[in-house]
């Protein structure tokens, strides 16, 4: 089955109005919105970002890789958290996406997740075959 992330994104002038919402109105919203995939048993994951000026970015077009502070600058829409779903299609995601409880000057953007079959002609790559053994050392370690 597919697995889809859902990525939030609003614009500078739609968080600011979000500021203005009642906040446990939209933690409500977003409440039941999880709640629901969790009862559907399509939710892989899923969390919120801090605020941008929390974050850097790391620009690597020169070879000094240059770190910049605070918000993303010349981007128009911030990123603010993300789910992961495993629904049956693309359809289902975009079914998921448009039940999502976001305000104006929001999008979700949706985009599958790759899997090994995305890397198929590569199938004798070391660090492909290495990947299955990396995601199964993952999950042990996040399990205990």
């Amino acid at each position: 089955m597919p697995t889809y992330m859902l990525i939030m994104r609003a614009t500078e002038a739609a968080l600011a109005a979000s500021k203005e919402q009642d906040f446990e109105a939209i933690i409500n919203a977003m409440g039941a919105y999880n709640e629901s995939m969790m009862e559907a048993g399509v939710m892989v994951g899923g969390d919120g970002l801090s605020d941008p000026s929390e974050g850097f970015v790391v620009d690597f077009s020169t070879p000094d890789k240059v770190v910049t502070d605070g918000p993303y600058g010349e981007v128009h829409e911030l990123f603010n958290g993300f789910w992961l779903i495993s629904v049956a299609d693309r359809d289902e995601a975009i079914e998921w996406a448009r039940r999502c409880p976001m305000g104006p000057g929001t999008k979700l953007e949706v985009r599958r997740v790759t899997d090994e079959s995305d890397f198929a002609d590569f199938a004798d790559n070391e660090f492909i075959q290495k990947e299955a053994g990396w995601r199964e050392e993952l999950e042990r370690t996040h399990e205990g």
